[in-house]
């Protein structure tokens, strides 16, 4: 390459990197809205996010960052390809942002789509990760979902993926029981995510048992997140790359097999 070329190239770099906006955190939060979800777990789920960002212990993580603003994105997600931005990449840097995001995430449509591919959901928030306009000194994948991955390929590879990006993964398990659907989920879906789905530094698994809980789950959660504070033993599971006992990580794609009568695959 031409020495003029070469040095073009190297101006071409920072400048990229210039435009993008600093902030302490790039936080995207895959929220599940699967089958399993009724509309009302659904308007739960944005109720509390809604709240949470408005609140006064939220809002002070923020203001008490490095920069004093983060970045985040709301997307629904459920079988591979599903996935659905309800709020693209926003700045969060004080009470009018955060109160314009909890307008627009609670005037959304609901919707639902069938199957669960935590995979696909991870594989997209990479990609929406490397590609937003903002600089994160900590990029975090928020998912939360009520069952195990059933489609797209094996999840710890998409995980593992991320990892080697240096992206932090936390979940949020919804271990609540209506009945309907139980029987597509685990008894131990909190040991499911964190063998199988979350990792990196400090990160944790935070499971919800019951709606009631959801809100305030939501916003310790965030803090934490925001913070970029390991967990306390009694605020979450604190989760270790990869040091949870040996768990069968296609346990979701062996329910799906089992009760639709349908030879194992990855699809």
């Amino acid at each position: 390459m031409r020495p003029a070329l070469i040095l073009a190239a190297l101006l071409a770099g920072p400048a990229h990197a210039q435009d993008r906006i600093e902030v302490d955190v790039e936080l995207l939060l895959m929220v599940d809205v699967s089958r399993s979800m009724s509309l009302d777990e659904i308007g739960i789920q944005k109720q509390g996010y809604a709240a949470a960002f408005q609140s006064d212990a939220v809002l002070g993580a923020v203001a008490e960052g490095m920069i004093g603003r983060i970045a985040v994105s709301y997307v629904e997600w459920a079988g591979a390809g599903s996935e659905r931005v309800v709020i693209d990449w926003a700045l969060i840097d004080g009470p009018e942002t955060a109160e314009d995001m909890a307008e627009t995430l609670l005037a959304s449509s609901a919707y639902t789509f069938s199957r669960t591919s935590i995979t696909s959901a991870l594989d997209w928030g990479m990609t929406s990760l490397e590609t937003n306009d903002y600089s994160g000194l900590r990029r975090v994948i928020d998912i939360s979902g009520d069952g195990p991955n059933n489609q797209g390929g094996p999840v710890v590879q998409a995980r593992d993926a991320a990892l080697l990006r240096g992206i932090v993964i936390n979940g949020l398990p919804l271990m609540t029981r209506d009945g309907r659907y139980d029987g597509w989920s685990v008894e131990a879906l909190d040991r499911y995510y964190s063998a199988c789905v979350t990792g990196g530094p400090g990160a944790f698994v935070l499971p919800v048992y019951d709606w009631e809980d959801f809100a305030e789950a939501v916003e310790r959660k965030l803090v934490l997140e925001i913070a970029g504070r390991t967990p306390d033993p009694g605020e979450a599971t604190i989760i270790p790359v990869q040091a949870e006992a040996p768990y069968d990580c296609l346990i979701g794609e062996k329910i799906w097999q089992q009760r639709r009568g349908q030879g194992f695959d990855f699809r």
